[in-house]
């Protein structure tokens, strides 16, 4: 059966305005601001709505939601799904990872804490302060690292020795600096594609994973954001990143951007980022948020982020094939993992979280019915702290204590 928005049948006559769910012959408003909507009698709350386990979960969207909402009674009802409070690293550094770069790191939560490491997305996006609230800080040592050429991390943009496996090997080294024998891993957008990378080239360290808005870095995904499929749902921004570029070069947008982000000219290459971050800000989120879309005028963030993402999409995020990561799941199948999903995700569409789940079918996916890319949508983060939850009830089991 064809399922549409909340796991309803493509054939039924719904509405949502706002994510709030209208019927012809129901109106109904939620009492709680961020509750799951109700299903028809055989979608149960909890339940698995296919054979490949897939959970579809909605929230409403245009509302922050409080800590009590944030309490759901779905499948694990004593798990907290709220983001935890603020909190301040207790240790930062620089490791130098060859002789040209060096990474900046941190740590915060509890240095006894069993180790979790954040892979930020891009790439070339940095780490913020706000990826520490994914995570119960009395329970987990929380380890965030800028990647080459993003964020703090220097030389800043730079292009050279900054590949998918160079990222690889300083995940190693910093987790070798850090004397960590093994830890849990999560990673959303590009860092999913990073996490499963990395976890795939060592398993034996990976304790669990979690992922969100799933990118396997294959030609048809990018082609999808840069060569006009995104464009469909979003055309007032693609035509700002389209008209950048002269008739004549748009047969690959992505290569006349490469021409511009790496020109010699510097107001050249911050125009070129500016069009290039903008687009993406502005189709992150279901509902496009301002201070969002706000970052592409940041030139110091967006030409990192910019000429990275860039050069890894021109070289095919130097992959040995379209599909690696796929045929590769069967050295991290035994791994406890949880793949996080906005259903209109226009970044990173759900048909790869979806090729993802049939290709790896025991890992646990979550699709947030009223959510897009960002990790900051309500829906998306409620998901996210739950299974960072589910994983620490797992892990308190075996992990030493860390009273």
């Amino acid at each position: 059966m064809s399922l549409g928005l909340g796991g309803f049948p493509l054939q039924s006559s719904h509405l949502f305005r706002f994510s709030t769910l209208v019927t012809p012959s129901l109106s109904f408003q939620p009492p709680n601001p961020i509750a799951p909507f109700p299903y028809r009698s055989f979608f149960v709350p909890g339940r698995k709505n296919s054979g490949l386990g897939c959970q579809i979960l909605a929230y409403k969207s245009e509302q922050e939601p409080s800590a009590a909402s944030m309490e759901l009674k779905k499948e694990f009802p004593e798990l907290i799904r709220n983001l935890y409070p603020d909190i301040e690293p207790y240790r930062t550094g620089f490791l130098k990872v060859s002789d040209l770069h060096s990474i900046y790191w941190e740590q915060s939560g509890n240095p006894n804490g069993h180790p979790v490491v954040f892979l930020h997305g891009g790439p070339g996006g940095g780490t913020s302060p706000s990826n520490r609230r994914f995570f119960d800080p009395d329970f987990y040592q929380i380890i965030l690292f800028d990647q080459r050429g993003a964020g703090k991390s220097t030389p800043h943009a730079c292009l050279v020795d900054n590949t998918t496996w160079d990222l690889i090997e300083d995940i190693e080294k910093l987790r070798e600096h850090l004397e960590i024998p093994e830890w849990q891993v999560f990673g959303g957008s590009w860092g999913s594609t990073l996490a499963l990378a990395y976890s795939q080239s060592h398993p034996d360290k990976v304790t669990g994973i979690v992922l969100r808005g799933i990118f396997l870095l294959r030609k048809k995904e990018i082609d999808w954001f840069y060569e006009g499929g995104a464009a469909a749902i979003f055309p007032d921004a693609w035509e700002q990143f389209r008209d950048l570029i002269p008739e004549s070069e748009r047969e690959c947008f992505v290569n006349a951007y490469h021409k511009r982000l790496n020109s010699e000219d510097m107001e050249t290459q911050h125009a070129a980022a500016r069009a290039w971050t903008k687009w993406e800000m502005m189709t992150a989120h279901l509902l496009p948020k301002e201070e969002t879309i706000k970052r592409g005028d940041d030139d110091n963030f967006s030409l990192a982020f910019a000429r990275i993402e860039n050069h890894y999409f021109v070289n095919k995020g130097f992959l040995p094939s379209d599909s690696f990561l796929l045929d590769n799941i069967e050295k991290i199948r035994h791994i406890k993992t949880t793949i996080v999903q906005g259903r209109y995700d226009c970044c990173c569409p759900m048909m790869s979280a979806w090729d993802l789940h049939k290709a790896w079918p025991e890992a646990d996916l979550k699709v947030v019915a009223d959510a897009g890319h960002s990790a900051n949508e309500p829906g998306i983060a409620a998901e996210l702290v739950a299974a960072n939850e589910k994983l620490k009830h797992i892990m308190k089991k075996t992990w030493p204590s860390n009273e």
